[in-house]
């Protein structure tokens, strides 16, 4: 049973309770966890939007991360999150969000905002279990979240087109899981998917809303600057 505590009218559960955990016990977690996820649009509005990020230190015995909440219509920044913890997970494929959900949930823990909606650098369900990070978090935080990845974990797709929007289903086992984006014309797509409470074309309109210059969306960029900042003791400077 994961403890809760509140924080500004909101659940998250204790960090403490998802470190330690043996290889047996993340992946029965994963599955009874997998089991929550909707895949539809559940929200009202869609206000705020926080970007998640973690880097590990040189000395590969702590993890840094770092949330920022920006403004949905005007991306501007509205608040930044970070924290810092020991890592608790072993380096196992597949299970990399039991060694970084722990130090997010502390950065969450110190928001004043509540964010509408998570874009997370990393997968949801276009894992092999259908349980990337951004699908973890969603579960665990119950908050629309979308997997926005650099590289595809897993499935196979067709070649997109070359302008900005083009996209093609990434499918798994004949599932479709996710899609790679053209976010920018001519550059490499990047793969969304579904991470909990939204829908995968929901998920598509807000990556492209996030991505107006850059190939990465605003929130992952921010939140990479805020990390880096941290590791190099520097102050957090957006461009």
């Amino acid at each position: 049973m994961i403890k809760l505590y509140a924080t500004h009218s909101k659940m998250i559960p204790d960090p403490s309770q998802l470190s330690g955990l043996s290889e047996e016990d993340a992946l029965k977690m994963q599955h009874t966890l997998a089991q929550k996820i909707v895949q539809s649009d559940q929200f009202t509005s869609i206000k705020t939007i926080a970007g998640t990020d973690v880097a590990y230190e040189k000395d590969g015995q702590e993890i840094v991360s770092a949330v920022v909440v920006m403004d949905a219509s005007t991306l501007d920044v509205l608040e930044v999150a970070t924290a810092r913890d020991k890592i608790s997970f072993p380096y196992i494929p597949g299970l990399f969000s039991f060694r970084e959900i722990p130090p997010l949930l502390k950065a969450f823990k110190s928001l004043q905002h509540v964010p509408d909606l998570i874009v997370c650098d990393g997968q949801g369900i276009a894992h092999p279990r259908r349980f990337g990070l951004a699908s973890h978090l969603g579960v665990l935080l119950d908050r629309p979240t979308i997997g926005c990845g650099k590289t595809r974990l897993c499935g196979e797709h067709d070649d997109c087109d070359d302008e900005r929007g083009d996209f093609a289903h990434l499918i798994d086992n004949d599932q479709i899981i996710g899609a790679a984006l053209r976010t920018q014309k001519n550059v490499k797509p990047v793969y969304v998917s579904v991470g909990h409470r939204i829908s995968l074309p929901t998920a598509i309109d807000w990556i492209l809303k996030l991505t107006p210059r850059y190939r990465l969306p605003e929130t992952t960029r921010k939140a990479d600057q805020a990390v880096n900042a941290i590791m190099n003791n520097r102050e957090i400077m957006f461009s």
